[in-house]
């Protein structure tokens, strides 16, 4: 381990000559202790860096090291395995800079059946997007690029929302506090309304999924 230089492998090695069980756990203590000093900007003296060492001290020895250690030796079959594989996020995004969860407060708006209530969740879904948009692309946007944003998004199943609207200032202050209390009304959380969310999820992820295989 090139880490510790080659002085260590070599204290390693010696260790492995030595007859006495007592004496090679001794050393081997020591060994350890000589290993934390090589790394001084790591003061970390948790059990799991301890741990550490000495797993590098076993991996060292290839294995054959037989000390009263601490802890026991890992398994030789770990050492060098591949982690496993993270399944990259399948959704595809039209707009990255919103993200995935804009988008299901999208289809929310869509399945909200409430006019008034509609017009207040997309209403806070515009703030919502226009700060991240600001936020990511460093620069101010219009309000219509945010409201085509919208339609587009939406499949134009909100177009009768937005342009009524797309009429008022995202930055007033009534449409603000209305927007916060869309969000955290309560009465967004029925049965009728989740279902037909979950109706509008399921059909943009088939039509996502057909897409991608319609490219391939």
């Amino acid at each position: 381990m090139k880490e510790y230089g080659s002085s260590v492998q070599k204290l390693v090695d010696y260790i492995l000559t030595l007859q006495d069980s007592e004496k090679r756990t001794k050393y081997a203590y020591i060994l350890v202790e000589l290993m934390k000093q090589i790394h001084p900007g790591m003061k970390d003296n948790s059990q799991d860096y301890t741990k550490k060492l000495w797993d590098d001290l076993y991996i060292m020895s290839n294995f054959k090291l037989d000390v009263q250690g601490p802890f026991p030796p890992p398994s030789a079959d770990s050492v060098g395995r591949a982690p496993k594989k993270v399944n990259y996020n399948q959704h595809f995004l039209r707009f990255k800079h919103y993200g995935r969860n804009v988008e299901l407060l999208i289809l929310r708006a869509i399945a909200e059946e409430k006019e008034e209530e509609k017009k207040l969740l997309v209403t806070y879904i515009a703030r919502l997007m226009k700060g991240f948009y600001v936020t990511w692309n460093k620069e101010s946007v219009d309000d219509s690029v945010i409201w085509q944003n919208i339609l587009e998004m939406s499949e134009n199943r909100l177009s009768a929302v937005v342009e009524e609207l797309s009429q008022g200032n995202l930055g007033h202050a009534k449409v603000a506090n209305n927007a916060r209390k869309a969000y955290s009304s309560n009465d967004f959380g029925s049965n009728n309304r989740n279902q037909n969310f979950r109706k509008n999820n399921n059909f943009r992820n088939n039509r996502n999924f057909n897409n991608r295989n319609k490219n391939k």
